[in-house]
């Protein structure tokens, strides 16, 4: 026999305002990635050129912080009757998405010097846009980790873990659309 769930139980991360915010998300960075794959067929050459500039290996790196960061986060969800493991899963999603931030401006600074190239600059706004877009959500989202891990509330902590995973899933459409095409 199955058991009866409490409201709160079963309407985990169903609020509306949660699912706004996930397909608000997924629109503004749909849009992004609309509007740089249109420009890389009007500019396929200067777009070719210009991620010769980039570093795929540790943009490839990134993703496995970022991901590893992820799965921090689901296991902050996971152990919410253990405070203490809660918190430390909380703040180790919080680091790793630092690290990916701090990866993120090593990258910057090497690709930097190619953005005076007037042949490039299409390339370069569109690119530094929308991964400078998803960075601030990183930072942010990772930021808001840190407080949820001084007041552990379960409802907050889906809803970060949630959101985390949108811009997982964000930088999973982004990696290889960008450096690997």
């Amino acid at each position: 026999m199955a058991a009866i769930s409490t409201t709160e139980e079963s309407d985990e991360g169903g609020d509306l305002l949660l699912w706004v915010l996930v397909w608000g998300e997924l629109a503004a960075f749909g849009i992004l990635l609309l509007g740089y794959l249109v420009m890389s067929v009007l500019h396929p050459e200067s777009f070719a050129l210009a991620k010769l500039h980039l570093a795929p290996r540790l943009a490839g790196f990134n993703t496995i912080v970022l991901l590893t960061s992820s799965w921090q986060a689901a296991l902050a969800v996971r152990y919410q009757d253990k405070p203490q493991l809660q918190r430390l899963f909380l703040l180790l999603a919080a680091t790793l998405g630092f690290v990916f931030v701090a990866l993120k401006f090593v990258e910057y600074g090497s690709e930097w010097s190619a953005t005076g190239d007037p042949n490039l600059q299409t390339f370069f706004e569109l690119y530094f846009l929308v991964t400078g877009f998803h960075l601030a959500h990183v930072a942010f989202v990772g930021l808001l980790f840190v407080f949820a891990s001084i007041r552990l509330e379960r409802s907050t902590i889906i809803i970060l873990t949630t959101v985390w995973h949108v811009i997982d899933i964000v930088w999973l459409v982004m990696f290889p659309v960008i450096y690997l095409t």
